[in-house]
């Protein structure tokens, strides 16, 4: 037996805190009865129904996609671009991205139709770490970086520490690669960090999620996450709950 929330969010309704709204707002049915309790379980053989649609219970999947550049972080867009879930036709499962990656940007990306488990991957306040590999115009002074690294204010509020690191300058071709690591996810983030700073973004990879890379993998690859590593995620993001 499982707690309704619990398997609200396995099925990719809703995140689990989401999912209690729901019951709470008696919205959510079992065996015909509205229920409001938090605490209740079901089995595989109690009927759900959310907001009147009964839940189909999918397995859960989790995904790794090398997302290329010129493909779009969503399950469908109205332009006709490609999506990430296109590189999925084999998936029966109601797959979406665990975050973005904005359109002209690739690298890691993770795909899932746990509801709770992106939920918590994707909330900064988990604190799950991703490191990014910008190519900008130009070299970065020392004291640019350090804004980097203390927080940099943006139009949407200060951002959280960074650690930035200079991989290499090309002094003729006045460009630089900087590496990043941060645990937000804004819209455009990097880019407009380093922007921040006088630098503009000529190329944009995330490299790493957490422990997890791209080895072994070629733009437009993908791969299913072990158990190993679900296991890992969801130990890393409650750890960073546990700390704040």
């Amino acid at each position: 037996m499982e707690r309704l929330q619990k398997v609200i969010a396995h099925a990719g309704i809703a995140s689990r805190r989401k999912a209690e709204e729901l019951i709470v707002d008696g919205k959510v049915k079992v065996n015909g009865k509205v229920v409001k309790e938090l605490g209740i379980k079901v089995t595989d053989q109690d009927r759900v129904e959310v907001e009147g649609i009964p839940l189909e219970r999918e397995e859960p999947v989790y995904l790794l996609l090398y997302k290329p550049t010129g493909v779009i972080s969503a399950v469908k867009d109205d332009k006709g671009r490609k999506v990430v879930t296109d590189f999925f036709p084999y998936i029966k499962q109601r797959i979406y991205p665990i975050g973005r990656l904005d359109y002209d940007t690739s690298g890691i990306l993770l795909l899932t139709n746990d509801g709770e488990f992106a939920n918590i991957l994707m909330h900064p306040r988990y604190e799950v770490e991703k490191s990014y590999v910008a190519k900008v115009k130009g070299i970065p002074a020392r004291d640019k970086i350090k804004l980097l690294e203390r927080g940099i204010q943006l139009e949407d509020g200060k951002t959280a520490p960074a650690q930035v690191k200079v991989l290499s300058v090309d002094k003729k071709k006045q460009t630089s690669i900087i590496e990043l690591r941060i645990h937000e996810g804004r819209n455009r983030q990097v880019r407009r960090m380093l922007e921040a700073i006088g630098h503009q973004v000529v190329k944009l990879k995330r490299e790493k999620f957490a422990f997890l890379n791209l080895n072994g993998l070629a733009t437009g690859d993908s791969r299913e996450l072990s158990p190993h590593e679900v296991k890992q995620l969801r130990a890393l993001a409650q750890h960073g709950k546990q700390t704040q």
